[in-house]
C-alpha cells in the first residue's frame, strides 16, 4: 500500500501546485476550487492507504529487492460466474440516463435497483452466521 500512497501523495502535491499556478495566470475562482478540491481528496485516500499500510505486512510490492516470484500464489476469491455486476451497470446506466433527462420517477426506481444489486453482489456468497 505504500506504492499507492506515493502515488496518490504526487496527484495531490501536483493538483495543490497547478491550484496555485491556475490562480496566478487566470484569476478563475471555479478552477482553482476545483483543482484544490481534486487535492484534497487525493490527500485523504494516499492518507488512508498509508493508515492501512502501517496495519497489514509488507507486500511484495512495497519491498524494492522482491523479485517477481515473491508476488505467486493466490490472489483472493473472485466470483466465477456472478450476473450482478451485468445488474449493477445497467441500474447505474439507468440512474445517469434518469438524471441527465431529469425523470425524476426513473432516478427514484434507478436508485432502488442500484440498491438492490449492489446488495446482491455484497452478500452473493453470505450462508448467514454459524454457516462455514
Amino acid at each position: 500500500m505504500k506504492v499507492e500512497a506515493r502515488i496518490f501523495d504526487l496527484i495531490t502535491a501536483f493538483s495543490f501546485l497547478m491550484a496555485v499556478v491556475y490562480g496566478v495566470w487566470s484569476k478563475e475562482p471555479v478552477g482553482i476550487v476545483a483543482l484544490a478540491l481534486t487535492g484534497g481528496l487525493a490527500l485523504i485516500v494516499g492518507t488512508y492507504f498509508r493508515f492501512v499500510s502501517r496495519r497489514i505486512e509488507q507486500r511484495p510490492e512495497d519491498n524494492p529487492n522482491a523479485e517477481i516470484s515473491d508476488g505467486a500464489g493466490e490472489l483472493g476469491f473472485f466470483s466465477p460466474g456472478s450476473y450482478w455486476p451485468i445488474g449493477l451497470a445497467a441500474s447505474a446506466a439507468i440512474a445517469g440516463l434518469a438524471l441527465a433527462f431529469w425523470h425524476i420517477w426513473l432516478l427514484v426506481i434507478a436508485v432502488v435497483l442500484v440498491l438492490i444489486m449492489v446488495g446482491g453482489l455484497v452478500f452473493e456468497y453470505h450462508t448467514g452466521p454459524g454457516h462455514e
